[in-house]
């Protein structure tokens, strides 16, 4: 693997910046056609990966300016054995598109970042099912199962750091962990929350990173949120209890908007990066580790600049 400990994860305060919500853009700015809110299959043609670029140079271009580090996604949320049922591809084509989608992103940084200095490329594992709603539950042995194909694929391609986003019950987070660790590979798990800051399962955010730790042995190298708006989750760090120490990145959404609204909504609802901005900025005096800062539903290029203006000093 590609990772220096010193530097990643970041241990010693260092902020690496994320892109902000890849689908959401891609539909709503860019007018494009994504069945299923899954990307991956723009990395099958030339144009697909152009635009993918195009929508990513930016966000590589504000990290280098502001001399901090970056986690470089693979486009993969939806490229997972049942969602690539859903559009057509076989569990061949599924394993050959993870395989490509880190090699794509590492050609990606070597053509925009000198010596790819502070870029991680970070394989994106989405859930099973719906983001939204838990549904039908695996068990953690079922999940490990289920998700270490994926996983396996990335490893193939020597990934870095494999990310499991917008989990929603701790079964599946767990599976997932699991499935790196088998693959010696660092793992993240981002929950998702409702706008009471529990997830969809009804569990607290508390419980579900404990029982994560206790069941995979610590095994995430950290924790972080995602797809939710900080006003929905902000009163849960009311202290400072320890389990708070192993949350290390957010990913908010740009809406207040719950996400059965969001589901309904027929046009982007943006919020205001300015104020998205200040509330990470609060966030971070409070949940004294957070050092990865990045967007998701709604979040575009403008809110990254407004959450470094607020949360990094000027240089």
């Amino acid at each position: 693997m590609n990772i220096d400990p010193p530097v990643f994860p970041p241990q010693n305060g260092a902020v690496f910046l994320t892109d902000g919500g890849l689908e959401t853009t891609l539909v709503f700015h860019e007018g494009l056609d994504l069945p299923c809110f899954a990307a991956f299959p723009l990395l099958l043609s030339g144009s697909g990966r152009q635009q993918l670029e195009r929508y990513f140079e930016p966000y590589l271009r504000t990290a280098r300016e502001r001399r901090v580090g970056f986690i470089l996604d693979t486009p993969t949320w939806r490229a997972n054995t049942d969602w690539g049922a859903k559009l057509g591809y076989s569990l061949h084509d599924i394993a050959d598109i993870n395989r490509q989608a880190v090699t794509w992103a590492k050609d990606l940084r070597r053509r925009h970042v000198e010596d790819g200095a502070g870029v991680v490329i970070n394989g994106v594992v989405g859930p099973r099912g719906d983001g939204y709603q838990p549904g039908w539950q695996m068990t953690a042995d079922e999940t490990e199962d289920y998700h270490a194909p994926q996983i396996a694929a990335f490893c193939e391609a020597d990934v870095d750091l494999v990310s499991a986003i917008t989990m929603n019950y701790t079964e599946e987070a767990v599976g997932v962990a699991n499935a790196a660790r088998a693959l010696r590979v660092p793992v993240v798990i981002s929950f998702t929350v409702e706008t009471d800051g529990r997830l969809a399962s009804g569990e607290n955010l508390r419980s579900a990173i404990e029982r994560t730790d206790e069941a995979t042995s610590g095994t995430p190298v950290y924790y972080m949120i995602n797809c939710a708006h900080p006003t929905h989750f902000e009163h849960v760090f009311s202290d400072d209890a320890a389990w708070t120490s192993r949350i290390r990145g957010l990913r908010a959404n740009a809406s207040q908007r719950s996400h059965a609204e969001l589901d309904e909504a027929v046009e982007l609802d943006s919020g205001d990066p300015m104020d998205l901005g200040r509330h990470y900025r609060e966030l971070r005096g409070r949940i004294r580790n957070l050092s990865v800062l990045g967007g998701c539903c709604g979040t575009d290029h403008r809110h990254i600049v407004a959450i470094c203006d607020a949360c990094l000093p000027a240089r």
